[in-house]
């Protein structure tokens, strides 16, 4: 049994034992819920008899039965609550067995990226959408942190530093599940949570508050106005209050229309703020030990002024504020009191300490969602490693090398991986094969686990050492009816662009992946197009892996020493092809075009005819 085998059975048992533990808490809770009806029917009849005899025993006897219910309720609400935390558990325990088994029915949907994202480096190598790399990795609760995974997946340049992190992380799995499970238990019905609308709040230029001198002046109106109505009544004096009064509340109006309304979008904004709480509040609890890494990222969570606390505040002013809802007693509030006024005043002071501090503790929390999430992928998959990325190799050494390299996206079962190595800059491997036989799948196996190695989590290979590079890839190229733009006109602009790239001056050297060069146009032009364009890549401040059909092109290979060929064949028996997806050296001696029509029954010549 394989290390991953043994993970994923440790897995599935968990989930066995959270599934028999919500049967046991689902049948607690239909027991309190017979009891609570049993109560509830038992004190009705008892009341009803008792009040034909005698109407205050009636009103003596139905305080035991309320106290009977009231505790029932209680215990029942904790049964019930119980039951939401180990539902959401068990929905995190089986995301994870579903992420081992690439069952992507049961892991959670993609997030929706937004149209300025999908850009080609993500089309290229299915980093995003359904059935993506982002897909299989993600376990943000929030938006905000899933798209950060996405950008350090899609940043095309390596961040070494954020690798410590993600190493510490990974045996720390009650950590990530915990952290997971108060998040989602926040969202409650929500996919993702999103901070749009709380750090549009914050942000918003608020309007006019009321100064301190001004709900002094209102509170000693209203002050007032109370004495003078009790002198009034006790001493029978003339109704003075009436001016004192008149006093408060054409004051109280001029101001009010110059504020406008401080509590437009705050009430909304309630329960996010208080859903966050929980959040905070265990980062500031953990016991992060000598996790020194994550303590020094959680930093902030640690601080004096901590933000379950800040938010706690914010939340009691938004319930002082809640009156408004209730129109008489809002009104009774404010007769003789500047109740808004003062919650006002206190909202506005703390909207602006939570403006300067929010945005830090939130990057924080996404920072820590998005490196969750790698070091989950880590510890779901035992048999990945985390690579080396350096600044520069030593000239005996390749800048690329790779043992077992395998694309993270295919079954266990059915993955084929490769040894690969590039020896140095300025060089090309060029890949020939039949179609099927696996050469674009490779591009993206390379390509892949070098975002993977980019973002600082580990890589679907047995090791893995990489110089550092900026990675530029060619492989799903699409044309655009709205733009007026061929396929063969779109791949010219991308391999332009690529040029480019590998010409400018940046401290990277460039790692390129092309599959199948000017596959658009003919074969005449092709294969001229493509001698030229393969002469000017090498020799350059790069490398990369560039596939192609065109078997013609493989004795470049002769005349460029910076030209390396490999391959990937197939083997036909019993009227059957199949592929073992092992690259080799060498040119592909073979081709299988006219076989598959052939094999499919279109009216081919027989192969041996031509």
């Amino acid at each position: 049994m394989t290390r991953k085998q043994a993970r994923l059975r440790v897995l599935e048992r968990q989930v066995a034992r959270l599934d028999r533990r919500l049967a046991a808490l689902t049948a607690l809770s239909n027991r309190y819920s017979f009891a609570r009806l049993v109560i509830f029917i038992s004190g009705v009849i008892v009341v009803a008899i008792l009040y034909d005899a005698n109407p205050a025993w009636a009103a003596l006897d139905l305080l035991p039965w309320a106290g009977m219910f009231a505790v029932l309720v209680r215990y029942h609400r904790r049964v019930s609550a119980g039951i939401t935390r180990c539902q959401v558990m068990r929905d995190i325990k089986a995301a994870h067995v579903a992420r081992m088994k690439l069952d992507w029915v049961h892991i959670p949907p993609a997030i929706t990226v937004p149209p300025g994202a999908a850009h080609p480096f993500i089309i290229d190598l299915d980093l995003a959408g359904a059935h993506s790399l982002h897909h299989l990795v993600d376990t943000a609760a929030s938006r905000a942190g899933s798209l950060r995974l996405l950008d350090w997946l899609a940043a095309a340049v390596p961040d070494r530093a954020r690798q410590a992190l993600v190493r510490e992380l990974v045996p720390l799995t009650a950590f990530r599940d915990r952290l997971q499970l108060n998040a989602r238990l926040a969202l409650k019905d929500s996919a993702h949570w999103g901070d749009d609308r709380l750090l549009g709040w914050l942000s918003q230029p608020p309007p006019p508050e009321p100064t301190p001198g001004t709900i002094a002046l209102l509170t000693v109106l209203g002050a007032l106005t109370v004495l003078l109505v009790v002198l009034f009544a006790a001493a029978d004096i003339p109704p003075y209050f009436l001016l004192s009064f008149l006093m408060y509340g054409q004051l109280y109006l001029w101001r009010s229309r110059k504020m406008g309304d401080l509590f437009a979008m705050a009430f909304a904004l309630r329960d996010p703020l208080h859903s966050l709480q929980s959040v905070f509040s265990y980062l500031e609890t953990y016991r992060y030990g000598p996790n020194r890494h994550l303590k020094q990222l959680c930093g902030p969570f640690l601080a004096a002024r901590r933000p379950s606390g800040e938010l706690r505040r914010v939340t009691w002013v938004l319930s002082a504020a809640s009156v408004r809802n209730n129109p008489y007693l809002w009104f009774l509030l404010n007769l003789f009191f500047p109740w808004d006024f003062y919650v006002g005043y206190v909202l506005g002071r703390r909207k602006r300490l939570l403006g300067e501090l929010l945005p830090r503790w939130l990057g924080v929390w996404f920072e820590l969602e998005a490196l969750c999430s790698l070091a989950n992928l880590a510890y779901l998959n035992p048999d990945y490693t985390f690579p080396e990325v350096v600044e520069a190799v030593p000239e005996d050494r390749p800048v690329f090398e790779a043992r077992e390299l395998g694309h993270p996206l295919i079954p266990d079962e059915t993955r084929v991986c490769n040894d690969f190595a590039l020896p140095a800059l300025g060089e090309l491997i060029m890949i020939t094969g039949s179609n099927m036989a696996g050469k674009s799948t490779f591009l993206r196996t390379l390509g892949v686990n070098l975002c993977l190695a980019y973002a600082g989590g580990p890589v679907n290979a047995r090791a893995l050492t990489t110089c550092a590079f900026r990675l530029f890839t060619c492989i799903r190229v699409t044309d655009s009816v709205t733009d007026g733009i061929s396929y063969f006109y779109a791949e010219v602009k991308r391999l332009k662009a690529l040029l480019e790239a590998l010409e400018a001056d940046h401290p990277l050297p460039l790692f390129f992946l092309i599959d199948e060069i000017f596959r658009g146009t003919n074969n005449r032009e092709r294969l001229i197009g493509s001698r030229a364009y393969i002469r000017a890549l090498v020799r350059q401040r790069g490398a990369g892996v560039l596939s192609t059909h065109d078997l013609e092109l493989v004795s470049l290979a002769d005349e460029i020493s910076q030209i390396k060929n490999y391959h990937f064949a197939e083997t036909i028996a019993d009227g059957r092809m199949s592929f073992d997806y092992k690259l080799r050296p060498g040119p592909c001696p073979t081709t299988n075009a006219l076989k598959i029509m052939q094999m499919e029954g279109l009216p081919v010549a027989p192969v041996e005819r031509l």
